[in-house]
């Protein structure tokens, strides 16, 4: 059996018997008809072993809420294929422009890259936790008549909001993509993009292309353009549409890294109106670092700004190279989830990369409740 780590105890392991307390109170003042545990994953490569730890963390805190409580739960993967593809400099502005995977890649291309980067994952994960799963794009998201509805009705609010969203400047980012055929670049920083309502049901959009100077593009809760925002603008627009539950308590499931910049959001959903008590549960989970204690980030050792911690296997760094099949992949996930859960002390904490691949590649008996 896998020997547990060494924990310390801290302020909130020691008020909680399991590490799925956190969300009791809220389960317990409305309690939902069901529950949807959501998990965003950048599409922006192959995944690594941080990406992987939160969406069977999803799995499986999932299946221990439903053996808890009895409320049916799933859990939604929300594949981020807004993420920066392509990112170039304007050397006669020195505004810098992005091209992301949605635009870049296109709907098949994407389609089939969740397929075989993802999907076979999340499946394992489904069928070991029996706990279903729906898969999500952010292009989805954000066509949908909801999500573009409740953008347009916080415009008239973003100015209280606005400085929870962007600390710096005072601009949350807003891209709509140049709808030139084949372009699809939008200025990063949206120094230039400008918007306003024409009527309670549309806006409009006016922005700078690298390559075709201004455009202007209009949004509707039907259709229009490309809506894409930054993280911050993101999480708020999705976490209000989830704010009205119909029966569904939606949760928010994120990696540690997430701890800080979960202030601004909720400050923000405050801001434009939420109380407290409206705001979305959130589970922050371990969070794998290397030994200087910053978070273990494939993008900077592909760089080479940074190398493999002592420690770590190249499958931490792209989870394809794992030496195994991806049933197996799935069931040591499930079993170092385990761990991670059978103590508060073990889940309310970081993990060095090394640790993380000691536990994952000892043999351990599973103990997650079956469905």
């Amino acid at each position: 059996m896998t020997t547990h780590p060494v924990s310390p105890n801290t302020v909130l392991a020691n008020a909680l018997n399991h590490a799925e307390d956190v969300l009791t109170p809220r389960i317990l003042a409305t309690p939902p008809e069901r529950i949807v545990l959501v998990v965003g994953t950048q599409i922006n490569g192959a995944p690594h072993i941080g990406t992987s730890l939160v969406q069977s963390l999803a799995f499986a805190v999932a299946a221990r809420l439903r053996s808890r409580f009895g409320i049916p739960t799933e859990v939604l993967l929300s594949a981020l294929d807004n993420a920066p593809h392509e990112l170039v400099t304007d050397p006669a502005t020195g505004h810098r422009y992005q091209r992301a995977y949605a635009q870049t890649l296109g709907e098949q291309a994407l389609t089939d890259l969740v397929a075989a980067l993802y999907q076979p994952l999340f499946t394992a994960l489904s069928r070991r936790s029996g706990i279903p799963h729906r898969v999500e794009t952010y292009t989805q998201q954000q066509a949908g008549e909801y999500f573009r509805r409740t953008w347009l009705r916080l415009l008239p609010r973003l100015d209280a909001a606005r400085w929870w969203l962007a600390p710096s400047t005072g601009t949350p980012h807003l891209r709509v993509p140049c709808p030139h055929p084949g372009c699809g670049w939008a200025e990063k920083h949206a120094e230039r993009t400008r918007v306003h309502l024409t009527d309670r049901e549309a806006a409009q959009v006016a922005a700078v292309c690298l390559h075709h100077g201004p455009y202007q593009a209009a949004i509707t809760p039907a259709g229009g353009a490309y809506l894409d925002l930054a993280t911050l603008y993101r999480n708020v627009v999705k976490e209000l549409a989830l704010s009205h539950p119909h029966g569904t308590l939606h949760v928010m499931v994120k990696g540690g890294d997430w701890v800080f910049g979960a202030h601004l959001v909720d400050e923000a959903l405050q801001t434009v109106g939420l109380i407290r008590a409206q705001l979305p549960p959130r589970l922050f989970c371990p969070q794998v670092v290397t030994d200087t204690g910053a978070k273990l980030s494939k993008s900077l050792v592909r760089e080479g700004r940074a190398s493999l911690p002592a420690g770590a296997a190249d499958w931490m760094l792209d989870t394809r190279k794992w030496p195994g099949t991806i049933a197996e992949y799935a069931e040591q996930l499930l079993s170092l989830t385990d761990t991670l859960l059978s103590d508060p002390r073990h889940f309310f904490r970081s993990y060095s990369a090394a640790e993380i691949g000691r536990m994952m590649t000892a043999p351990a008996p599973r103990s997650i409740p079956a469905p």
